[in-house]
């Protein structure tokens, strides 16, 4: 259950709200937004003036922020973050510093390159049906080290079984750090459901309470926020980067998607329908899966990403990488997965700007339903096995990421749903960040060329 600090501030009116923080011993508001990339950015300022953060916001240089497209001058030079004020709550592991979300604003108006208002957009798109998306996040991530050198090794050097999902002997010797996160994640008002090692060396999950869209988007944040922090203690550092070990599983970040109507009626579920799924769910999911290629430069958006959506072998001996378009009951070989009358996308990362993520998928899904598409024939065959058989396979997903961004480029629809500002910035950036790879050259490289001719 939540903290029930949360209950009680969240019914406070901003006077209220302030000397209840006092009362605490909190004297600094940490503003925090994050940046095109999804990385939480921000500052400290006084308790004392809380009414301008929140009618006015934090000010920030535009410019120094990454995808603002903002000018270094005029009155829209400026960004400012407005605080939410339900959002704030005493950080556990900050004394006397109280955690706010931000909506980014530039000239008094929200910004259209702010990807909490690109999502909150989507949200009340969506209120205007009487709907409500909820999601439930699951956050997978490893404990990474650096030895003397700077070369990057896992935390936890005696983490080496073959096959280590659920190992307990690791659980043993990181549980300073998983206690640690289940106190502060609970002072926080998360509602922990289970705490697990992964199917890699030194990666673990930690799952909680679903949450409607933007809130589950928020808690994100803080939970990335809070691991940070926690990991640092303990000498640690924890990774969202999807795949660090060439031979392993990589990280995912699943959507467990629902919708319900005005009267609370989940959309998407139908007992006797194909795969527990009414006619608009799967025409939710054809959405998703025909505006794919290009949500996955939203949800997958780093060159590593790609490395994790791979059909390779596992050293494992088990892969989960959600490579081909299809969709299937309780099938973890495709895409989308469909569990008891909901759908869990399973093409994210936690590299991925969670907002933006979630705003592109929800469009997707709607112009499934707007369009009345019609969805493939569901897959009830591992995928994998198919595959290894010499089968006909589904069309499969981008293998890079400049194919995904050529997608999203050219998915006029899909852009025009989530931004043309926001994916122009997007864009930009991230074919940056490919042309920088292309150029790289690594290690692999010259180990196989530099005598090799």
């Amino acid at each position: 259950m939540p903290h029930p600090r949360a209950f009680a501030m969240a019914d406070l009116g901003l006077t209220d709200r302030m000397r209840a923080l006092q009362a605490q011993g909190v004297h600094s508001v940490l503003a925090q937004f994050c940046d095109i990339h999804g990385v939480a950015k921000g500052k400290l300022v006084p308790l004392d003036h809380l009414q301008e953060w929140v009618e006015k916001g934090a000010g920030f240089a535009g410019p120094s922020i990454w995808g603002t497209g903002l000018p270094r001058h005029g009155t829209t030079s400026e960004y400012y973050g407005r605080v939410q004020p339900e959002s704030l709550r005493p950080l556990p592991f900050l004394p006397g510093v109280a955690h706010a979300v931000c909506d980014g604003f530039a000239g008094g108006q929200p910004l259209a390159t702010c990807s909490r208002q690109v999502l909150k957009s989507a949200v009340d798109a969506l209120a205007l049906r009487g709907w409500t998306m909820w999601v439930g996040i699951e956050p997978e991530f490893f404990l990474l080290g650096q030895d003397s050198a700077g070369h990057w090794t896992l935390a936890d050097v005696h983490d080496t079984l073959d096959k280590p999902s659920y190992d307990l002997k690791a659980i043993h010797r990181n549980y300073a750090f998983l206690d640690d996160m289940r106190v502060a994640l609970g002072a926080l008002g998360f509602r922990l459901q289970q705490m697990d090692h992964e199917d890699a060396c030194g990666q673990y999950e930690i799952n909680y309470a679903h949450d409607h869209a933007l809130a589950a988007a928020d808690r994100y944040m803080l939970f990335k926020l809070t691991a940070h922090a926690i990991a640092q203690r303990h000498g640690q550092v924890f990774s969202c980067m999807p795949k660090p070990l060439a031979n392993a599983p990589g990280s995912g970040l699943h959507f467990h998607i629902s919708i319900t109507d005005a009267q609370g009626r989940a959309v998407f579920a139908d007992a006797a329908g194909d795969l527990g799924l009414s006619a608009l769910g799967h025409q939710f999911a054809a959405g998703l899966l025909h505006h794919a290629d290009a949500l996955s430069a939203l949800c997958a958006p780093t060159v590593n990403s790609y490395k994790r959506l791979a059909s390779s072998p596992s050293a494992s001996g088990t892969t989960w990488s959600p490579v081909w378009k299809a969709y299937g009951d309780n099938n973890r070989t495709c895409l989308l997965r469909t569990v008891a009358g909901r759908m869990e996308w399973r093409l994210p990362d936690p590299s991925c700007n969670i907002y933006a993520a979630l705003a592109a998928v929800l469009h997707a899904g709607l112009q499934g339903i707007d369009s009345a598409l019609p969805a493939p024939t569901p897959c009830n065959e591992d995928l994998y096995i198919r595959q290894i058989s010499g089968q006909p396979m589904p069309p499969r997903l981008p293998k890079n990421l400049e194919e995904a961004i050529d997608a999203l480029q050219a998915d006029s629809v899909l852009r025009n749903a989530v931004g043309g500002d926001f994916c122009d910035q997007w864009i930009a950036l991230k074919r940056a960040e490919w042309d920088s790879y292309a150029q790289h050259v690594s290690s692999w490289e010259m180990q196989r060329y530099a005598d090799a001719f």
